[in-house]
């Protein structure tokens, strides 16, 4: 009970400052106008194979389709993907993860990656600015335990947060989506979360992308991560956080 009433009594009168604003602000005008745009300057077809894949299948019928698109209209294909993908992260959709893989598979592994970093950081972060505004009953709510447990952690690695932050992002610790809607709420400032998510994002973006560019061979999501493509990513992340730990032991 004592860390909730810390939780709230931290609140502020309005929540996000006039930076958090203008950065929100600026996404959601932005893929609005780019919206806008895609839909003007697209030429008119058959669009019915443009839905949010949920399976493999799924996904290897829109990227067939939006090969032929990506060399013509290649301005227009990602930003309407960079649309897409904002939007699930924003709003906690599953299937990110067939995102990332169309990434690779239409764009390559470089430019794939750079893209999924960089949309899925933009969504983490119009998942934070939204949660920090009206996610606070939702939390306490959906996952009370973790939510103390993490405001615990928080507190204890204050002064090394960063370390921390990048340790959560690199391994599956907690959930991406409790920490992006959780985050506000524990007082983890934008810009370390930023940092960390934009980061701690390449080491898993790498592998998913490459991954979609031998699409047709992948038989499940589970091929998607062997035991040494977990294992080094639990090795990364252990490198994060070992700042903090030694910190704590010379304490």
């Amino acid at each position: 009970m004592e860390g909730r009433e810390e939780i709230k009594g931290s609140k502020p009168s309005f929540p996000l400052t006039f930076w958090e604003v203008a950065v929100a602000s600026t996404m959601v005008i932005g893929i609005f106008l780019g919206l806008v745009g895609v839909y003007l300057t697209m030429p008119a077809s058959d669009y019915s194979f443009l839905k949010l894949p949920r399976n493999l299948e799924d996904l290897q019928i829109l990227r067939d389709n939006l090969e032929s698109y990506t060399s013509d209209y290649t301005v227009q294909v990602l930003v309407g993907y960079c649309a897409v993908y904002i939007f699930m992260q924003t709003f906690m959709i599953p299937g990110t993860v067939f995102m990332s893989l169309l990434a690779g598979a239409l764009f390559g592994v470089f430019k794939g990656v750079a893209l999924v970093v960089s949309t899925a950081t933009a969504g983490a972060s119009s998942c934070y600015f939204l949660s920090k505004l009206i996610g606070r009953p939702l939390v306490f709510s959906l996952w009370p335990d973790k939510l103390s447990f993490f405001q615990a952690q928080v507190a204890q690695r204050r002064e090394r947060l960063l370390n921390y932050m990048l340790f959560l992002r690199l391994t599956p610790t907690l959930p991406n989506t409790f920490i992006n809607v959780a985050s506000p709420i524990v007082d983890v400032p934008y810009h370390i979360f930023f940092m960390a998510t934009f980061i701690g994002l390449i080491p898993a973006a790498y592998i998913t992308v490459r991954a979609g560019i031998a699409l047709s061979e992948l038989q499940s999501l589970g091929d998607l991560y062997d035991f040494n493509s977990i294992a080094t990513l639990f090795l990364i992340g252990v490198v994060s956080v070992t700042p903090t730990l030694m910190s704590k032991t010379k304490q």
